[in-house]
């Protein structure tokens, strides 16, 4: 990157740092259970409410103890269920004139952080009718606030249950929207291990990755505060001590327990702190080849963490000390650190390709990934769309890079 263009990156993000303590960033109220939802809707006179979920979740029977202590407390539950990974435009236009025929009142997101984004980008939606999901890409284009929104989150990951954070895809051109906007927020959090215990090994494995990817890079990043120090060290210490316990016996309620607040801390790290180049490559696949968000960022995290060399050797020297990682020297901590991540990406059975991946495509793969990533993320080291082209092609398949110099 050019020096006049690093200049203006890190002058516009120590903007945004100093503004931190006076921007109203908030944490969601935590509730335990699903059951304490009714008395919550009774108290605020709310009769009617969208759940936004998908398929899979509602037909695994998961939402069902939520309808049916909905519906003995006299409250109406209307259930969208369409939502995809990847949550597209089409979804939350279906989702908004569901909300507006039912009569609703307040939105649940119910899922994992596909559903939550697109439980949001609906409360957007409502509070702008007539302002398109395109116009609010970007900072601060949401400030109105939103009808009253829950989060329930069935994986432990994406921290979407406390973030300002709405990824949306658009349905005709497959790029990402990502909307920031304090609104969007939601007002409660839901972290019920019950709901997370019917989760696949592989979706426990990537969407805790997914979790550790946000701690980390809200962590090493250039903006961050004692607070989100203090809960991404946290989170860091959480994951790497429960992870594998939920892989391998996914009816660990405690472990499940113990996951769904790490990802909470790292969600609520990151929203102030904001992440680095791993999330804004991942966003690009996910808008390009809807490649799972957590499965993008396990498999960049490592590759990220080592190309940022010494930059980072004395932040992440303080998450190898968190996880129980030893080390004579910050370069030895940070460089134990990413072989620890390597060593349980292969116990969890993450590739380290991703064989979607073409070389025709990262010209603009690489493009989206500047525009989304500079100025905003204070990342410990400044890169352009040159430098980050490095990255897809370290994750595309061998035979796709064979192929690519044939």
């Amino acid at each position: 990157m050019n020096i006049a263009r690093k200049i203006y990156c890190r002058v516009f993000q120590e903007v945004f740092h100093i503004a931190i303590p006076f921007l109203p960033y908030r944490k969601p109220t935590i509730l335990s259970s699903v059951t304490e939802l009714p008395k919550l809707f009774k108290d605020k006179n709310i009769d009617s409410v969208l759940i936004v979920t998908d398929k899979s979740i509602r037909g695994f029977g998961i939402t069902k103890p939520l309808e049916d202590a909905l519906s003995a407390n006299g409250i109406k539950a209307t259930v969208y269920d369409g939502t995809v990974a990847n949550p597209t435009t089409d979804n939350v236009e279906e989702a908004r004139k569901l909300y507006i025929a039912s009569g609703s009142e307040a939105i649940i997101g119910f899922g994992g952080g596909s559903s939550i984004d697109a439980a949001k980008a609906v409360g957007a939606r409502i509070a702008y009718p007539k302002k398109p999901l395109s116009k609010m890409e970007g900072i601060l284009k949401v400030l109105k606030r939103i009808p009253l929104l829950v989060a329930i989150p069935t994986t432990a990951g994406t921290g979407s249950e406390t973030t300002l954070a709405s990824v949306i895809v658009d349905s005709e051109t497959r790029h990402k929207y990502p909307i920031n906007s304090f609104p969007l927020i939601p007002r409660y959090a839901v972290l019920d291990p019950e709901v997370t215990k019917t989760l696949p090994p592989s979706v426990t494995a990537t969407t805790g990755l997914d979790a550790l990817t946000h701690a980390v890079e809200a962590f090493i990043g250039r903006s961050t505060t004692k607070e989100t120090r203090r809960d991404s060290i946290e989170a860091v210490r959480l994951i790497f001590s429960n992870i594998e316990k939920v892989y391998k016996d996914g009816s660990d309620v405690e472990a499940r327990r113990a996951m769904l607040r790490a990802a909470f801390l790292a969600g609520s790290a990151f929203t102030k702190s904001y992440v680095g180049y791993v999330h804004a490559v991942a966003h690009s696949l996910g808008g390009k080849y809807n490649t799972p968000h957590g499965l993008a960022n396990a498999v960049l995290l490592p590759y990220v963490l080592e190309y940022y060399g010494k930059s980072s050797w004395k932040k992440l020297a303080v998450l190898a000390d968190a996880a129980g990682i030893a080390g004579k020297s910050d370069e030895e901590k940070a460089n134990a650190f990413i072989a620890e991540i390597r060593r349980m990406e292969r116990e969890l059975r993450i590739p380290k390709t991703l064989p979607e991946v073409k070389e025709e495509d990262i010209e603009e793969l690489s493009a989206y990934a500047d525009k989304e990533a500079n100025p905003l993320y204070p990342v410990p080291m400044l890169m352009d769309k040159e430098e980050l082209k490095a990255f897809y092609r370290k994750i595309m398949a061998k035979e796709s890079k064979v192929n690519a110099t044939a």
